[in-house]
């Protein structure tokens, strides 16, 4: 009897019979790879009830997948998250979706009206990527963050895409998580986070106060696709003597627009 694990299990819709000689091991490592693409992370735990298979079977896959770079291990959660590899896969679809390309004049343009740093992250198992970055011509301002990744829990674009996720896939990535404070102005509970991400989805945007830097305040919005699924987040960055006091609000009109401008034009 075949040990093909159900394509419905991810969400996906069945065109085709399982092939005649089924390779067991092949499927449940590209079950894992769907796993790791369609999820924040995951444990072997979870893998293994995935998957019908034994813990021990389920971390010998993931160890391979680790190996060739299409998964690493989180070191204090253990939670595995895509790797360098799937990242590059991911990256390439988005090239081939425009997303970078038709962001990156936005973040031209919010650089230089607000003169602050404009970036575009996407999440990336308990960490928020930097996938682009424009910096202003002002003097004192936050570098260029290309390839960058801050805590998920923390960042401005992290909660953004935090607050978008399911309650179960929520819970699967912060199971058994400490927030680490960075700074003294850092997220350090579970109900303190939940309740700054019920706010950033009842006002639309995400703000770092000094929560990576004591130097720095981020503002984040998203960015949806057609179908309304959050798939990026755009944000500014400043240092703390000019963002201050609730002064990223003054930048919030410009990021909006900017971000429905994207949209109208990421599936033209």
């Amino acid at each position: 009897m075949s040990n093909i694990a159900p394509r419905q299990a991810l969400g996906t819709t069945i065109t085709e019979p399982p092939p005649v000689y089924p390779i067991a091991s092949v499927d449940h490592a590209l079950h894992l790879l769907l796993m790791l693409k369609n999820r924040p992370g995951i444990r072997v735990s979870e893998a293994a009830e995935e998957l019908g298979v034994a813990q021990s079977t389920a971390h010998r896959l993931l160890a391979m997948l680790v190996y060739r770079g299409f998964a690493r291990q989180n070191e204090s959660s253990h939670i595995y998250v895509p790797g360098p590899e799937l990242f590059d896969a991911g990256i390439s679809v988005l090239t081939q979706l425009d997303i970078r390309q038709k962001a990156h004049p936005f973040l031209l343009r919010l650089a230089s009206l607000t003169g602050e740093t404009a970036s575009l992250q996407i999440i990336e198992g308990l960490e928020a990527r930097f996938v682009d970055s424009v910096e202003p011509t002002t003097t004192v301002r936050v570098g260029s963050r290309v390839g960058v990744s801050l805590p998920v829990y923390a960042s401005s674009g992290g909660k953004v895409l935090m607050a978008a996720l399911p309650p179960d896939a929520l819970d699967r990535l912060l199971d058994g998580i400490d927030l680490e404070a960075t700074t003294p102005w850092a997220t350090t509970s579970r109900a303190e986070l939940d309740a700054e991400l019920s706010e950033v989805r009842e006002q639309g945007y995400a703000v770092n106060y000094r929560g990576t830097r004591e130097d720095l305040v981020a503002v984040a919005v998203p960015v949806h696709d057609r179908s309304a699924r959050v798939i990026a987040a755009l944000s500014i960055a400043g240092p703390l003597s000019r963002m201050d006091d609730d002064n990223y609000r003054v930048h919030l009109p410009g990021l909006l627009d900017a971000v429905a401008e994207l949209e109208e034009q990421l599936y033209r």
